[in-house]
């Protein structure tokens, strides 16, 4: 069985990474999503297992001890883990997952798995940025002011992804997600672990 891919995406908060992912993972029967442990609180809405694993600190911490993740951050005052018996036994089941996660846990993530593919999505303008996250009706003028503070430092890395997304158009937006999932699943050394006997009769018969 051909190992999966695994597929790293990272935004700043505003630029519609979640949305985009769910419709990801719609689009495409072969995407599993990682879901990270968090120690924050469920918001409205959020049901455990589903956005988050959601753990008290103590809990996170035996986790981290034991070695169980494979990036962890503080954000905001919380902290996010991945887990990494589950990536592992997901790839080598030959799932696609995706990791959504920060800009941090993406380097963390790429010094153990250099293989990984990296994609930042952008908002189109810092103008729009303040208005989705204004539209959101969830944060304070306080809070707001200082996601986008994070978001400026959060871009200031862009440049050390695979490949960037503009989310201006959603749908454009998604469809380029998508041509980067099934170009990397198309490469010469993805299609000769998942093409092999093909290959080989291609190429040893002469016919």
């Amino acid at each position: 069985m051909s190992r999966g891919n695994l597929f790293i995406v990272s935004a700043p908060s505003g630029a519609g990474k979640s949305s985009l992912v769910k419709a990801m993972l719609q689009a495409d029967a072969q995407l599993r999503l990682s879901i990270s442990y968090t120690t924050r609180a469920p918001r409205q809405g959020e049901a455990d297992g589903r956005e988050y694993h959601f753990v008290d600190r103590d809990a996170f911490q035996a986790m981290l001890e034991r070695g169980e993740f494979l990036e962890s951050a503080e954000v905001y005052g919380n902290w996010y883990g991945t887990s990494q018996p589950w990536i592992e036994g997901g790839m080598r089941a030959g799932h696609d997952i995706i990791l959504e996660i920060d800009w941090q846990g993406a380097a963390q993530v790429r010094r153990l798995f250099p293989e990984a593919v990296s994609l930042f999505i952008l908002p189109p303008s810092i103008g729009e940025l303040r208005r989705r996250l204004t539209g959101r009706n969830q944060d304070s003028g306080e809070i707001i002011a200082r996601r986008l503070a994070a978001a400026r430092e959060d871009i200031s890395h862009a440049l050390e992804f695979d490949y960037l997304v503009v989310n201006d158009r959603f749908e454009e937006a998604l469809a380029d997600l998508l041509a980067i999932v099934r170009a990397r699943r198309l490469t010469t050394a993805k299609q000769m672990e998942r093409q092999a006997d093909l290959l080989g009769a291609l190429m040893g018969s002469g016919e």
